[in-house]
């Protein structure tokens, strides 16, 4: 059976893009399992669950049931026991927590190098996540993302977040802005501001921009495992 392990932040994840991928796969016959850096739990970004971002009432409801009562999600693996080359694919859906914990934890980091080692795997990278990409290195320290085309979560965006001082409006202060650290770590970065999507294949490693582009990044994962 094709499986996949996601890795989800305890700190906020965006209901849509963990769910939307989590689902389709699972409809596709997937087995899903979840990880978290500590094992507990994730926590959903409230804000993702309003129903102007979310698409109405009812999407809101499903989202809602999905995250409080989907077995994976409610009972994760500690990131640290867990191994890339288990499973057909790694997947780190976005989401403001990221920044974090996923993003700096080190396992992390290594479930990703491992992911896209060789040719037996595949990673989806989403949004706030894909800030990873720049903390990332090489065995001989090259950056992960040097050279490559991806997709994330644009300054464009954070500045509408944020205030003058990245402060975000839950009162945290957001540490860095994702395009700014991976184009820094050399990466290709294009959020294609003027689509309705943005997802990016580049070898194993796709990306996605953010929760609009949650199911097409999704079908992507699909067509690729």
């Amino acid at each position: 059976m094709t499986s996949a392990l996601f890795v989800v932040s305890e700190e906020g994840y965006w209901a849509e893009e963990c769910i939307e991928p989590l689902t389709t796969l699972e409809s596709e016959g997937v087995d899903v399992t979840v990880a978290t850096p500590s094992g507990s739990p994730p926590v959903v970004d409230e804000r993702s669950l309003d129903p102007e971002a979310a698409g109405g009432e009812e999407r809101v409801a499903e989202l809602r049931e999905i995250d409080e009562e989907h077995p994976e999600l409610n009972d994760p693996e500690p990131i640290a026991t867990v191994a890339a080359a288990d499973y057909d694919a790694v997947v780190f859906p976005g989401g403001h927590g990221t920044v974090w914990d996923v993003n700096q934890d080190r396992h992390a980091r290594q479930l990703l190098l491992d992911a896209v080692a060789g040719e037996a795997g595949v990673a989806l990278v989403v949004c706030h996540a894909v800030g990873i990409l720049a903390f990332t290195n090489e065995a001989d320290g090259t950056p992960l993302v040097e050279d490559r085309a991806i997709t994330g979560f644009p300054n464009e965006w954070e500045a509408e977040i944020v205030d003058e001082h990245d402060v975000m409006p839950d009162g945290r202060k957001l540490p860095y802005w994702v395009e700014d650290e991976v184009v820094l770590a050399g990466a290709e970065f294009d959020a294609e501001l003027d689509a309705d999507t943005s997802v990016t294949v580049d070898g194993d490693l796709i990306t996605a921009r953010g929760p609009g582009s949650s199911a097409a990044a999704a079908a992507t994962l699909l067509d690729e495992l």
